[in-house]
């Protein structure tokens, strides 16, 4: 069992105590693994935002089930747990993800990055065996679920593909709730001012995540951005893929897959305004 006054002091101590952030891509913080004590084996993973009390209680709930789901969906994740933690003993809860550290070297992007045509292509097979058996098993699952399988989300352990990106948990909100959860826990102050004045384009950047076809072209997409030199390699690895492991969502999946993928301008946008890193694949 998390021992939750010690989880809170290592939030609120200096850098040096918590450890360094091990990644600066992400939206809703800066995930850190603490060089020593009782959680130098887990990621900490900390989402402020102001929320009330029952927005909280729905979170945790949604976040659970979401990990359920995930699981008997086939998808492989780190022992991952959802807390609700009164960091500064105010009584003011705040959402804390504590998960099993993954070894920096099994990471997918810096790999992606740095192996050789074959490896990445060996990659890219793994994680997309993993979005094919979510979306197959996902049919039965009678809830709005979603799933985001980024390179950045994926870590390579065995030649299998681990996912670890469990919030927000993308499983019993609307649409339009959905798009409201992204501004009300992002890290960036500027985005929780600015983005309700841009609320529809913020809501549109989980589309991908609910499309079976579109989570597989924003693979690809990923991928080409980040070794472009191997871009045709992975277009024919992600129509042959398609057609033979999502035959059902193929036809779609090919009408992104006649060139390398781009993303959307107003979300290359949104991270060049909030400063997050990620070239070159923005």
């Amino acid at each position: 069992m998390t021992d939750l006054a010690a989880l809170a002091e290592l939030i609120r101590a200096d850098t040096a105590t918590r450890g360094r952030a091990i990644s600066k891509l992400g939206y809703f913080c800066a995930p850190f693994q603490p060089p020593a004590g009782p959680f130098s084996d887990r990621v900490i993973k900390v989402y402020r935002g102001a929320a009330t009390e029952a927005q909280l209680t729905r979170l945790a709930t949604a976040h659970d089930d979401y990990v359920r789901v995930l699981t008997e969906c086939g998808v492989t994740l780190p022992e991952t747990a959802f807390h609700l933690v009164d960091i500064d003993g105010t009584g003011t809860k705040t959402p804390v993800i504590v998960q099993e550290a993954l070894p920096l070297d099994s990471l997918m992007r810096p790999r992606m990055l740095e192996d050789s045509r074959e490896q990445t292509l060996a990659m890219m097979q793994a994680a997309g065996e993993v979005i094919a058996r979510f979306w197959i098993a996902a049919e039965e699952v009678e809830a709005r679920v979603g799933f985001h399988p980024s390179i950045r989300n994926f870590a390579i352990r065995d030649g299998k593909a681990v996912f670890f990106d469990t919030f927000p948990p993308l499983i019993h909100y609307t649409r339009d709730e959905m798009g409201k959860l992204l501004l009300q826990f992002s890290e960036k102050r500027l985005m929780r001012l600015i983005g309700p004045l841009m609320q529809t384009r913020v809501t549109g950047i989980q589309d991908e995540w609910y499309s079976p076809p579109e989570t597989l072209v924003g693979l690809v997409g990923s991928a080409c951005r980040l070794r472009p030199e191997y871009a045709d390699s992975y277009l024919d690895w992600g129509r042959d893929f398609a057609q033979s492991h999502m035959p059902q969502w193929a036809e779609a999946a090919l009408d992104g897959l006649d060139g390398p993928p781009q993303l959307p301008g107003y979300w290359t946008g949104f991270r060049k305004l909030l400063g997050l890193q990620g070239e070159p694949n923005v």
